[in-house]
């Protein structure tokens, strides 16, 4: 079933891009030098011009209808140039490619989303076929100008670390921007059933994209934290009935929001709650027949107006110390049978990943509990899943993907020479 994406007047409504704080950025920057990714730039590479923002870029715009086709299938691409910082002084030594592919829709609708596939300069020396990571991002925000595959022109995304750590290993690495974010229609954050496909299918339309040389056969692993987390882990339980033909090596979601409710739960009248609010924006934009927009009040209409524009930090900070009845005309919405279904539909734990995982969790994080990450450990191990399980002792959110993300790129690294992992189930 072909989707129709939507450009209705608020859901398109644009602002001026703003990017991720300098401390991450210059984070991000001194990991990928102390990787040995990146050199002194020369020529065009230090005077590049400023991309424009997807919302004024017709390669985001999907050609509509969308033609006949399979998901994974590239629908254009461009070959483009990335940076590691923003101003374009070192050089990165990475051929890169947008991709508009094909993907489905959290309801099963067809739809198109965009990513970056990334190739290092040097060739693979490895054993058999070049690796490919699908790497799910963490959150990024909603607004457009959010959208990773900007980010990696604008030199500011924020895990770039941990994608030269990947890099450096020799691996191509495709990144989606989920859909939504980047592409028409705003991002469905925090919805497992569409950030699934869209990880699988970048790693259909990495291995079909022109002038890569990626082998459709060739091992595959997924890796992604938090947001990230999520989407990795349904792409694990997706994996055998939806893309069955990728040799799927291994998943290492760390810092999964496994339960929704949970997590909302948990960080009702907390510093974040506007991730809460983020991800019911994000839920009510997958799916039409959950009650939102119609049910916001005043305040919550002007914050949700915020919030459709906002990267990661802006995001965060949108609602603190807020509760959902504070935003709406409902005293308990997620108790409401449509919102309780959408939910129950993206509780990560229901179906039994084929491919080995690697779990990771930090012991203190205080956005996503720690207890949501070993109740979702339990119910893969009573579904025979092979499961190796991390916990990072005294880590924090941000904590964890410090120590947990390097972890899991060496864990998968382990997993393409073809070593067996330790279960812990």
């Amino acid at each position: 079933m072909r989707s129709e994406l939507r450009h209705g007047p608020r859901r398109r409504r644009r602002l001026q891009h703003r990017k991720p704080t300098a401390a991450i950025t210059a984070l991000g920057l001194l990991l990928g030098l102390l990787l040995g990714l990146v050199a002194p730039a020369t020529g065009a590479a230090a005077n590049a011009e400023e991309p424009p923002p997807p919302s004024e870029d017709p390669f985001y715009t999907p050609p509509e209808p969308l033609p006949d086709g399979e998901p994974g299938e590239v629908l254009r691409q461009r070959e483009v140039d990335v940076r590691a910082e923003p101003f374009g002084v070192l050089d990165v030594p990475v051929r890169a490619w947008q991709l508009l592919y094909r993907s489905t829709s959290a309801t099963g609708e067809d739809n198109a989303v965009s990513a970056t596939l990334l190739l290092p300069g040097s060739g693979w020396s490895g054993d058999g076929d070049r690796p490919l990571l699908s790497y799910a991002v963490g959150t990024h925000g909603i607004g457009d100008h959010c959208a990773p595959s900007y980010a990696l022109r604008t030199g500011t995304e924020q895990e770039v670390a941990l994608l030269a750590q990947a890099l450096s290993k020799g691996w191509a690495v495709v990144v989606t921007d989920y859909e939504g974010l980047g592409t028409p229609g705003t991002h469905t954050y925090a919805t497992g059933r569409a950030e699934g496909p869209a990880v699988l299918d970048a790693a259909r339309a990495a291995q079909r994209a022109d002038g890569a040389g990626l082998s459709a056969g060739g091992p595959v692993g997924i890796a992604g934290y938090s947001q990230g987390g999520q989407a990795a882990a349904f792409a694990a339980e997706l994996h055998p009935r939806y893309a069955p033909e990728l040799d799927l090596v291994g998943a290492a979601p760390g810092g999964v929001p496994a339960d929704l409710v949970e997590v909302a739960e948990f960080n009702e009248r907390g510093p974040a709650f506007g991730l809460v609010l983020g991800a019911a924006l994000g839920l009510a934009n997958a799916y039409q027949d959950v009650p939102f927009e119609d049910i916001l009040n005043d305040r919550g209409e002007r914050t949700v107006q915020r919030i459709e524009q906002s990267c990661t930090a802006e995001l965060g900070s949108a609602a603190p110390f807020g509760a959902l009845t504070d935003y709406t005309t409902m005293d308990d919405p997620l108790n409401d049978p449509a919102w309780q279904e959408r939910l129950a539909e993206n509780r990560a734990g229901q179906h039994a990943p084929q491919a080995p995982l690697l779990l990771y969790h930090g012991t203190l994080d205080e956005l996503i509990p720690y207890s949501v990450g070993r109740q979702l450990r339990d119910r893969y191990c009573e579904l025979g899943a092979g499961v190796q399980w991390a916990a990072i002792p005294l880590a924090e959110h941000i904590g964890g993907v410090a120590v947990g993300g390097p972890m899991a790129l060496e864990w998968l690294d382990r997993r393409f020479a073809g070593v067996q992992p330790r279960d812990s189930c």
